[in-house]
């Protein structure tokens, strides 16, 4: 299930399947890319926080669909490209671990804040497939293309504190102050117009 919310200016996206490690659908996907673009269609919105319910933000594509095809879904593409082209500030606040396709929305968002137990994952070379077109270059415009490689090639899981010091996330929050802290770094843009959060946001992709 995802919900979205909106409160003064802030949407909030949440991914809420937490029994299944917030593994996602093809329906999930969907509603992911119908979510943002809903929000973006708001004139009143300056900011998007991402985030998931329990203590793991997404483990990917759920197993099941995932042995029918699902890991080669465009939706996984339509979505980043969808969380990149947002006009506002969009903030990643990782509740707990991202694995596989989930990281492309992460990487698609300006800012990310995670909690210090988070790992970070994204075992295509051991699943035989290809990641999705576009998140091999975020992931390098991020963290530069050796650390590109130990994620994508070598298979390698990064821990939060590495995570952070590579530039994959910009600040570790404890679980309890995460949102709260999503919100703080949205304080800006909420008190400025939608066209001035635009047009910075231009300047800066």
């Amino acid at each position: 299930m995802v919900i979205s919310e909106f409160i003064d200016g802030i949407g909030r996206i949440i991914i809420s399947r937490p029994a299944k490690a917030n593994s996602l659908t093809g329906t999930m996907l969907a509603e992911l890319t119908a979510s943002f673009d809903a929000l973006a269609a708001r004139p009143d919105l300056r900011a998007v926080i991402l985030t998931g319910e329990g203590k793991v933000f997404s483990a990917g594509a759920d197993l099941d669909e995932a042995r029918t095809g699902l890991a080669l879904s465009p939706e996984w593409e339509r979505l980043s490209s969808r969380v990149a082209s947002m006009p506002c500030l969009t903030i990643a606040a990782l509740n707990g671990t991202a694995a596989g396709g989930s990281l492309g929305m992460v990487l698609a968002c300006d800012l990310r804040l995670a909690v210090p137990e988070a790992k970070f994952f994204y075992p295509v070379m051991r699943l035989g497939f290809l990641p999705q077109p576009s998140d091999p270059q975020r992931l390098r415009a991020l963290v530069g293309p050796s650390r590109a490689r130990m994620i994508l090639m070598a298979g390698q899981k990064i821990p939060a504190p590495e995570a952070l010091a590579w530039g994959l996330v910009d600040r570790l929050v404890p679980p309890e102050s995460l949102l709260d802290e999503a919100a703080a770094l949205a304080a800006d843009v909420r008190a400025a117009s939608a066209e001035q959060v635009a047009a910075i946001k231009r300047m800066l992709d």
